[in-house]
């Protein structure tokens, strides 16, 4: 049994999860990798069992808006990470890019329930092991994939920045729940990230054109990296989103007109 400290990933096999899991494992941590990407995920514990060592990964195939399934997978992992949950990452996310009435419905009711009940999912089923992983070791953390799109809502992706607006609540509001138990909760934030997720899609939003791809995947696995570490709530990809953010509160109207010129609205 590993008593290193420990990284529960979902969304692990590609993108953000895997940069992270292999920024992570370079620090000596124990990694678990979890994804509905059986093969990507065995190639990436190929990739750093053979850097690293066999004991420090264990991986695990996990459709995260199953709740079965997410307890099933972190028992699984205690039994392996020597009962310790540093962090639970929850990572897993899907985009479908498109005006509102041009993507299946079907499709935007998963974007939820990844998003939202995928996060939902992951807390329910490690909350007892973080709180017993904060009272033995003096801190545990949830670090929540949320959005640029959660300072502001940003057309042809509406359903999707609602579901990482809903992400950015209850990383603010588990963050003040959790605190008696030692538990820090957090998110980052990042613009456009360069995976297949963002590249791939079959229609780009104006905004997207517009502003173009703002992080490697290795940029936010840094973010992830100081989120497991400092007191922050909110992590943003870049200082320039930070600002929007305090200018979409305070200045809601004048966020909305760039949004809207930027996304071929105006």
């Amino acid at each position: 049994m590993s008593q290193a400290r420990s990284i529960f990933i979902t969304g692990a096999a590609a993108g953000i999860g895997r940069a992270t899991a292999r920024h992570f494992a370079r620090r000596d941590w124990f990694v678990g990798l979890y994804d509905i990407d059986g093969a990507g995920l065995a190639q990436l514990a190929d990739e750093l069992r053979a850097v690293h060592g066999a004991p420090m990964v264990t991986t695990g195939e996990l459709d995260v808006t199953d709740p079965d399934q997410f307890n099933d997978a972190v028992q699984a992992f205690l039994a392996v990470s020597g009962g310790r949950l540093d962090v639970l990452f929850n990572n897993a996310g899907i985009l479908k890019m498109g005006n509102f009435d041009q993507v299946d419905p079907a499709l935007q009711r998963k974007t939820v329930d990844v998003n939202v009940n995928g996060v939902i999912n992951g807390i329910a089923a490690g909350l007892e092991a973080l709180k017993a992983t904060a009272a033995k070791h003096g801190d545990a953390r949830i670090i929540n994939t949320a959005s640029a799109s959660a300072v502001y809502g940003i057309p042809e992706l509406a359903v999707y920045s609602a579901s990482k607006h809903a992400v950015r609540a209850m990383t603010e509001g588990f963050s003040i729940e959790f605190e008696p138990y030692g538990i820090h909760v957090s998110d980052v934030l990042p613009s456009y990230v360069d995976t297949g997720m963002v590249k791939n899609q079959e229609h780009q939003t104006e905004n997207f054109k517009a502003s173009g791809i703002a992080h490697t995947p290795e940029d936010i696995a840094k973010i992830v990296w100081r989120a497991a570490h400092g007191e922050e709530i909110h992590y943003f990809g870049n200082p320039s989103l930070s600002r929007m953010d305090k200018l979409a509160r305070l200045f809601p109207g004048y966020v909305r007109k760039n949004i809207k010129k930027s996304s071929g609205f105006d």
